[in-house]
């Protein structure tokens, strides 16, 4: 039995809980050092190119500069919701698109155990994601979605070049795999409403999609469709899983889920020592560098998005910059960053749209209290790795296609 059909064989199912940190590995010439806090800040939709080296972004290039960059990094696929599955999971999990979740539904067969594929075409919510089966391929160049046929496309998966095929998959992800393992985890969403992220697709900070407006407040404008979608589902990878939906173990539910502000959210948690050992940090669509047609001329999209600098709306790369700055140096003056060994990634989801000769490079940064700093790596690099390398740093058993071998942990950029 392979190493892989060995961490499915475990994961599977309800013995998820029973879960005992195992080798995963060495795939590396070098050791993943262990780790005691990790924050992962999730950027987006723009592409190695597009940042590094933009003087509309000074801060993460100061990072790139300062601290370890990865400079052979690529997204796996397209849109954002498979990027961020592959980097919580180390699949697609059957799911290329951007569908909000099918809440709480026990009935639904998901995509993985079906083998049908939740893509662009299909309007319906997805599955809890659970059970055992198989992922979508990712096809180097794909036709299929993103665009209507090639021409225009075909959108460049990866590095156009490497592709990966169905493979046997557990509904299972890192968060599973912590808590089964005792440690903790947290996702941090901003611009989450008040209510909690239970059935939660999109929200300003105040409304969501949840929200019943009176005759009087829909006469005066206020409405859904008005909202200017600043937090998303599609950014929030754990709310796609059923162990999560359930609420079965509080430790792994919906109610790790939160926001940025308040008493349960990221600065507080920061401010008093309350971070949990995984944290996953996604700004809002604004402030994370995507954009969003309603929320005036510094979060409107990009005019033309063809995989360089020209054509970016440079303010919009700006207050991307300054919420991450803002992120950073909260967490380098909190106390836990002070004790252990503790790091902070940055990376962005994918290169949007990527056409030829634009691939889906992005940029990784790893800014750690332990390690020497300027390091640059130019091994190659995806998602899967990034997955790996969460799970060697926690001590933890591998899932999917970060077991696959060349899915070794990225651990050149934690070495002292």
């Amino acid at each position: 039995m392979t190493l892989k059909h060995t961490a499915l064989a475990v994961l599977a199912g309800a013995a998820i809980a029973a879960v005992v940190p195992a080798a995963a590995g060495p795939k590396h010439p070098f050791a993943m050092p262990r780790l005691d806090h990790v924050w992962v800040i999730m950027m987006e939709n723009h592409g190695y190119v597009q940042i590094i080296n933009n003087p509309y972004a000074p801060f993460a290039n100061q990072e790139a500069q300062t601290a370890n960059l990865a400079a052979n990094y690529f997204a796996v696929a397209h849109p954002s919701l498979t990027n961020y599955l592959e980097v919580v999971g180390g699949s697609n999990f059957g799911i290329t698109d951007d569908n909000p979740p099918d809440w709480h539904n026990a009935s639904c067969q998901p995509n993985i155990v079906s083998g049908v594929n939740n893509n662009e075409k299909d309007p319906n919510p997805i599955c809890p994601i659970a059970g055992t089966g198989t992922d979508q391929p990712t096809p180097a160049l794909d036709c299929s979605n993103e665009v209507n046929g090639c021409p225009p496309g075909p959108v460049i998966n990866i590095d156009g070049i490497e592709s990966y095929n169905a493979a046997a998959t557990v509904g299972a992800m890192i968060g599973d795999q912590l808590v089964a393992a005792g440690k903790s985890w947290k996702s941090y969403q901003e611009s989450l409403p008040p209510g909690g992220a239970d059935g939660v697709n999109y929200g300003d900070g105040q409304f969501s999609n949840l929200t019943q407006f009176t005759a009087a407040e829909q006469a005066l404008g206020e409405a859904n469709s008005a909202e200017v979608n600043l937090y998303a589902v599609k950014h929030s990878p754990f709310n796609y899983f059923a162990s999560v939906q359930s609420g079965t173990n509080p430790a792994n539910s919906l109610a790790n889920t939160v926001g940025f502000d308040g008493p349960i959210g990221l600065y507080h948690d920061l401010a008093v020592n309350q971070a949990p050992a995984f944290s996953f940090i996604a700004p809002n669509q604004c402030d994370d560098q995507h954009g969003q047609g309603n929320a005036g001329p510094f979060c409107a999209f990009d005019p033309n998005d063809n995989g360089t600098q020209t054509g970016l709306n440079y303010g919009l790369i700006q207050q991307g910059d300054q919420s991450l700055q803002k992120i950073v140096t909260t967490i380098k003056a909190s106390p836990v960053w002070k004790k252990g060994r503790n790091a902070i990634i940055i990376l962005w989801d994918e290169d949007d749209y990527s056409v030829a000769p634009t691939t889906n490079q992005v940029a990784l940064i790893v800014d750690t209290n332990f390690t020497r700093k300027r390091v640059t790596s130019n091994n190659f690099y995806n998602h899967f790795n990034l997955t790996d390398t969460l799970e060697a740093a926690f001590g933890l058993p591998c899932l999917n296609h970060a077991c696959d071998p060349q899915s070794y942990s990225m651990a050149d950029l934690f070495q002292r």
